[in-house]
């Protein structure tokens, strides 16, 4: 747990990174978000009258969620808690509520406010409502999903667009004027095209390239984009939960489970772990390959994989990885078939081509008179009271009729349900 005060909270050592010496103290420093902090904005004039509510601020990364708790404390005046919800828990968050009780009024930043799981938030309910502190949390997710309804209730949710462009030169321009380390390398920005793509809008991301770029290029260097990707390939192997190496990553990783190599897989996973990425991508991910690599030739990787994203959800960051892992090389060393993958997609394939179908008659509903006179469920054969509880008939549409979607593969498990098949449908037998 941490605390600041006001004072603390704008003092930045000079060795921070680019991003912490520039953060703006005060609203009228901020750039971009002028919908919540621009003039007779809501969020302003909240914070100028002192009376800001507890808040969920949702917005991409670097766009001014931790800049603006920070301003509302300083602006106020006013003890200053953070926590971060990948390494705290109720324990931290009670310690913060304990110590607030003894102050006039207090804020509670938590970053990432979407990995905390119900308990977590639960702890958070009383404090917010009896106003010993003023929550603000962050989050990249949608905080309809990702937070709990009784403690959304109590906090006013504000969005946070994305920076414009020209947000981002305004930036840049206003770092190579305004800090003192820039100014006494004496480089020249020539260019801006590539620090804006490749920081992908993300504002901190943005100000630390730029740190990298001119302390790789060196003193009175001339910064244009090709110098830019130059060092960038060299200096910076970052992963990027939003950039490509997202879904290269996410990418090789499935590969690797459908490939049956644990190995591999849980090195990527590894990769992923270690850069943050969001525990639910990667477990939803894996329970969606649950059914469309391995499907039937083993049905508990399905439940497996439920079992996985439910646990993560609760458990959260760093022992969620833990359940990662076991999942991962369960599914990688899983055997494979993708028959029901074929499956629908040669039903969907079938529905596009023919359109809507009549349903047969004989396996047609027919609650009322009128439909039982119009033949409606005339002919439908129960099952049940045939031997082994199965009739041979047919329930496609008659320009379907005998029409194959599904064919168990050759693993052994398929194998003994294509035997199971063909012993009910006989010469009828079409799988």
């Amino acid at each position: 747990m941490l605390y600041y005060c006001c004072l603390n909270f704008v003092m930045v050592a000079p060795q921070a990174p680019l991003a912490e010496r520039l953060r703006p103290q005060t609203l009228d420093q901020l750039v971009g978000q002028q919908h919540l902090t621009g003039k007779n904005s809501v969020l302003r004039t909240a914070i100028e009258h002192g009376k800001p509510p507890s808040m969920i601020l949702w917005g991409p990364p670097g766009t001014g969620k931790t800049t603006i708790a920070g301003i509302i404390a300083n602006t106020l005046q006013v003890p200053f808690y953070t926590l971060s919800a990948i390494s705290s828990g109720v324990k931290e968050v009670r310690e913060v509520i304990a110590d607030a009780k003894d102050r006039a009024r207090a804020i509670l930043f938590i970053d990432e406010i979407h990995r905390f799981n119900k308990g977590q938030q639960d702890a958070l309910l009383g404090a917010v409502e009896k106003g010993v502190v003023t929550l603000i949390g962050a989050t990249t997710e949608n905080p309809s999903f990702e937070v709990n309804s009784a403690l959304l209730s109590r906090c006013q949710v504000y969005v946070l667009k994305p920076l414009s462009e020209e947000d981002l030169v305004q930036l840049l321009h206003h770092a190579m004027r305004d800090d003192q380390w820039i100014r006494e390398s004496k480089v020249e920005l020539k260019e801006t095209g590539a620090l804006i793509n490749i920081s992908g809008g993300d504002a901190r991301k943005l100000l630390n390239l730029l740190e990298v770029v001119v302390d790789a290029a060196g003193q009175g260097a001339v910064i244009t984009d090709e110098k830019v990707m130059e060092i960038a390939q060299q200096r910076i192997a970052l992963y990027d939960k939003k950039g490509e190496q997202h879904y290269d990553i996410i990418s090789a990783f499935i590969k690797c489970i459908r490939g049956s190599d644990p190995n591999a897989a849980v090195y990527w996973l590894a990769r992923m772990i270690e850069g943050g990425e969001d525990v639910k991508f990667i477990a939803r991910r894996m329970l969606i390959l649950a059914s469309e690599d391995i499907g039937n030739a083993n049905p508990n990787a399905l439940l497996l994989a439920n079992a996985c994203f439910d646990a993560v959800n609760k458990i959260g960051w760093p022992e969620s990885k833990l359940i990662l892992s076991q999942c991962a090389t369960y599914l990688a060393s899983s055997p494979k078939s993708n028959s029901a993958t074929m499956a629908i997609g040669a039903a969907e394939q079938a529905v596009r081509q023919y359109g809507d179908l009549s349903v047969p008659l004989p396996i047609r509903n027919a609650p009322t008179k009128l439909m039982k006179n119009l033949d409606y469920g005339k002919g439908y054969e129960y099952s049940h009271n045939y031997e082994k509880n199965f009739s041979p008939q047919e329930y496609l549409p008659s320009e379907l009729a005998g029409t194959t979607f599904y064919e168990p593969g050759k693993n052994a498990r398929e194998e003994e349900l294509r035997k199971f098949l063909r012993s009910l449908w006989g010469d009828k037998y079409r799988y």
